[in-house]
């Protein structure tokens, strides 16, 4: 009956292609500071700026508060987001305890090399691009992202899955919340963070929990570095997704 709906109406602000491409558009402008922190966006200040109807900016705005982006203001409409620099290390600290509970449920767990099969794939795609160069760098970080979901998966436990995408809310919490840092930079962190994932899948396979819990965890200590290296650098700074929203008043 709804899919009928949709034929009729004839309405892009219906269209899921429609609401897709508003809310990238505002993840985007939200992400590079085209709006300062605590600035209250409205559906209506956002008709002509995104060229589209209310209701996929309605969509929009809902879909960026439920990743942590915006906060809803009680007198309406919605506040984009200040994140201190101390909650940014806590989010990757608790993915880190996470992913490696994760990792450590996945060994005891496991029960065979078919258990392996889909992060073995994403484990040889990422080595397939190695050594890495710049230009290949978006399809690393696209890779390193399914094995990390593979991993998570792997625990066997709905409930770490749940609060794993929960902490993902924060946009700096992902595992490849990284940046187009200098070549030799990346393709050096490309080269270390392989090796990790290889040693976590051996210690999965070896049903070895406390290794694998402890190289994930090690492993997460990866995005802080580079975070803490392109947040110093004024010429990186600006490429860092999202470093217009952090309050680096604190950081050490």
């Amino acid at each position: 009956m709804v899919k009928r709906a949709l034929r009729v109406s004839n309405s892009p602000a219906l269209s899921p292609s429609q609401s897709d491409r508003v809310t990238l558009m505002l993840r985007e402008m939200v992400l590079t500071g085209a709006f300062a922190t605590r600035r209250r966006l409205t559906e209506l200040d956002l008709v002509g700026r995104l060229n589209a109807s209310r209701t996929p900016i309605r969509h929009a705005l809902s879909r960026l508060a439920h990743e942590g982006l915006l906060e809803r203001v009680h007198s309406g409409g919605y506040r984009v987001r200040a994140f201190a620099i101390e909650d940014v290390w806590d989010a990757i600290e608790i993915r880190g305890v996470l992913e490696g509970t994760a990792a450590r449920l996945a060994a005891e767990r496991y029960s065979g090399p078919d258990d392996l099969a889909e992060i073995r794939v994403h484990l040889q795609r990422m080595e397939a691009l190695l050594p890495l160069r710049p230009r290949q760098y978006p399809r690393f970080l696209e890779h390193n992202d399914r094995f990390h979901r593979a991993l998570w998966q792997l625990s066997k436990s709905r409930m770490v899955v749940a609060t794993l995408e929960g902490i993902l809310s924060l946009p700096f919490a992902a595992p490849s919340a990284h940046v187009f840092i200098q070549a030799a930079a990346a393709a050096h962190t490309a080269e270390i963070g392989q090796e990790h994932h290889r040693r976590i899948v051996e210690a999965i396979a070896a049903h070895e929990g406390a290794r694998a819990e402890a190289l994930a965890r090690e492993h997460s200590h990866i995005a802080r570095r580079i975070m803490e290296h392109s947040l110093r650098d004024a010429r990186l700074s600006g490429r860092v997704p999202g470093a217009t929203l952090i309050n680096l008043s604190r950081a050490d």
